[in-house]
């Protein structure tokens, strides 16, 4: 996979928080912790998408979609 390089302005403390991370090894360096932190957010955004749109909807309207024409099913289903 290619790699471009771009700038990035950080805030002070959280650069010192990446740098610990990158001290204790759990990183190679800078560029591969937000690679990853990048990578992790946007999966997350992916997954939380359906949740944000569904979240969008109108509950009596889709309730209301729902049920179009049930009673007009209901009345052919034989009794039991």
């Amino acid at each position: 996979m290619s790699t471009t390089k771009v700038a990035v302005t950080i805030d002070t403390e959280l650069l010192e928080q990446l740098d610990q991370l990158v001290a204790s090894h759990i990183f190679a360096n800078r560029s591969k912790a937000i690679q990853v932190a990048l990578r992790d957010k946007l999966a997350q955004l992916r997954r939380n998408r359906l949740a944000l749109e569904c979240a969008k909807l109108n509950p009596r309207a889709e309730q209301a979609m729902a049920e179009e024409g049930f009673e007009l099913e209901m009345a052919q289903w034989p009794e039991y």
